[in-house]
């Protein structure tokens, strides 16, 4: 009876052991996915690393050129000449049209 009792004490022990060994298992995969989804997580914030260097870059590349204010003056002196132009090709029309006009009247008497 003693090694029957030892056997089957022996065969609890060992399906124990078995529960653990799959439990270690499942917890190794579970951190096998972590382990994908921290490197993917790297990947991007390497990518927006990268990007924001290039930005950075961009931004002393234009710092040399001219400040944050001269851009501000640029951008006011290009829509100032943009309303002159929409002025002058109207008043152009304008007196293309009298003169059309005239040239008309002229014309007819």
């Amino acid at each position: 009876m003693s090694d029957e009792a030892s056997q089957n004490g022996w065969n609890e022990y060992s399906k124990l052991v078995l529960k653990e060994l799959e439990s270690l298992s499942d917890s190794i995969e579970n951190l096998n996915i972590q382990i994908q989804d921290v490197k993917r997580e790297l990947t991007e914030i390497k990518a927006l690393e990268d990007r924001v260097n290039e930005l950075k870059g961009w931004k002393e590349r234009i710092s040399d050129v001219c400040s944050p204010s001269q851009l501000k003056d640029l951008v006011k002196e290009v829509n100032t000449l943009n309303a002159f132009k929409i002025k002058a090709i109207g008043a152009f029309i304008t007196v293309q049209f009298i003169m059309g006009a005239v040239a008309w009247f002229i014309g007819v008497f």
